[in-house]
């Protein structure tokens, strides 16, 4: 097999130990090196950017599993973050926190989730051997099915309360709060609630307004969604049914895309189509466009397909399962569909192969460096079929009117140990009120929350 080719502005992050200041400072030399290769707006690391060169696929008989067994975080030990700044745990002691909403007063909402029982997904020897994979990463826990609310800030820097504002959801993932009407996506429907700002509990009991594809299979669990501007559209993610349709198509009915809800008339209708799993969403503060992130197909090789970063086109096709990053067909779909195929427009920015691309926030606030303003921070997760890892850390990339305007930078490692151990994942990722990044660590069971030093 072909080996990958290392990025050469991908900062090579230590492994943090209970001495985390040494790991900081490694890390900050070697992303130095980061700082100034993202200088050059053209040398990308290969599979990154907005044109990526791509191998040719690779098949086998049996797929690369590289799984990170779970190691947790040391006692006093934390990830590494770029030069200038610092890392606290903001909250710990969660259950598998993977999403993070920012309320207008300030307030943190995390969720506390997993996957619902999915008794379908799990059959087959494949099945079984991603599931047992799942358990070594410590994927495999009953959801907490709730939402988690911190306020304030303490002297050591966290969290000054907790309460648990929302429970008994069914395996939650997106928030978006629109008037005094909070929306959570539930993995098969999204449900209402009231809210007023300040209140620390939800008792209410919610109201559903949409649908979404779940059942016995549903592959892809997570749903998220975001509202937009003006408060008239919420928009939900949807993730496929399966790696590349080998399930049937008949099983990905309204999958693999973005949906629309307009509030007003709970009318809904496709907004984008093509997209194997999205998940993190933002509105991109210069143009104002919708972007997403984008977990790609599996089995084709190290390098392929790259997960991707993308604007989303109204009525846009983006290629699963039919092709991949555009036009570039992936003969393991049948029948084939050429007429599809010639429709598929290429997504915006590869983010790299089997990253795991989940987190998505842009960079909207004062507290960090003007170089950081207007960019997207986002959270790779890491995924099981490539060697060696990649993912596990959270990137930043820079953009200028509205586009990205250069390679990816690393801004927060270290989750993965000298022998390949996870003490944590990075998933979402979110903009506090005073301009810190909060990162949702789901394995760690921690909030990370990076400001510059100092503050």
């Amino acid at each position: 097999m072909r080996q990958p080719v290392p990025p050469r502005t991908a900062a090579q992050i230590p492994a943090p130990s209970i001495r985390p200041a040494l790991a900081a400072t490694a890390f900050a030399v070697a992303a130095l090196v980061v700082m100034a290769g993202a200088a050059d707006a053209q040398s990308y690391p290969p599979g990154f950017g907005p044109q990526p060169a791509l191998p040719a696929p690779e098949r086998s008989l049996v797929p690369t599993v590289n799984v990170a067994p779970v190691a947790r975080w040391p006692n006093g030990a934390t990830p590494a973050a770029a030069p200038g700044f610092t890392v606290h745990a903001y909250a710990s002691g969660l259950d598998h926190p993977r999403w993070l909403h920012v309320l207008p007063n300030g307030d943190v909402l995390v969720v506390e989730t997993n996957a619902p029982p999915k008794p379908e997904d799990g059959k087959g020897i494949k099945g079984m051997i991603m599931k047992s994979q799942m358990k070594k990463a410590g994927a495999v826990t009953p959801s907490a099915n709730r939402i988690t609310l911190l306020r304030g800030l303490d002297a050591n820097g966290a969290a000054a309360t907790r309460t648990v504002f929302l429970k008994n959801l069914n395996s939650p993932f997106g928030v978006a709060l629109v008037g005094q009407d909070l929306y959570v996506a539930n993995t098969d429907a999204v449900v209402k609630f009231p809210y007023k700002e300040g209140q620390t509990e939800i008792t209410a009991a919610p109201v559903k307004v949409m649908d979404l594809p779940g059942g016995p299979l549903n592959h892809h669990w997570t749903k998220n969604i975001i509202a937009s501007a003006d408060g008239k559209y919420l928009y939900a993610t949807v993730g496929s049914n399966s790696n590349v349709a080998e399930n049937g198509m008949d099983k990905e009915d309204g999958r693999a895309a973005i949906w629309q809800l307009e509030l007003a008339t709970n009318k809904a209708r496709l907004y984008a189509t093509g997209l194997r799993n999205p998940n993190g969403m933002a509105w991109q503060p210069q143009s104002q466009a919708l972007w997403t992130v984008v977990n790609e197909r599996d089995e084709l090789g190290n390098d392929l397909v790259p997960d991707y970063l993308t604007s989303v086109k109204e009525g846009a096709f983006y290629g699963w399962p039919y092709s991949y990053f555009g036009q570039h067909v992936d003969a393991r779909v049948k029948p084939p569909k050429p007429e599809l195929v010639a429709k598929a427009i290429a997504p915006d920015y590869a983010l790299g192969g089997h990253t795991a691309s989940l987190g998505l926030a842009f960079y909207d606030g004062k507290l960090f460096p003007a170089s950081y303003r207007n960019g997207a921070f986002i959270g790779q997760h890491g995924s099981w079929n490539r060697k060696p890892h990649s993912g596990y850390k959270v990137v930043y990339v820079p953009f200028a009117n509205g586009q990205p305007s250069g390679p990816p930078q690393d801004f927060l490692g270290g989750f993965l140990t000298a022998d390949g151990k996870a003490q944590g994942r990075p998933v979402g990722v979110a903009v506090d009120k005073s301009g810190a990044l909060l990162v949702a660590d789901d394995v760690g069971n921690i909030i990370w929350r990076v400001t510059p030093k100092g503050n």
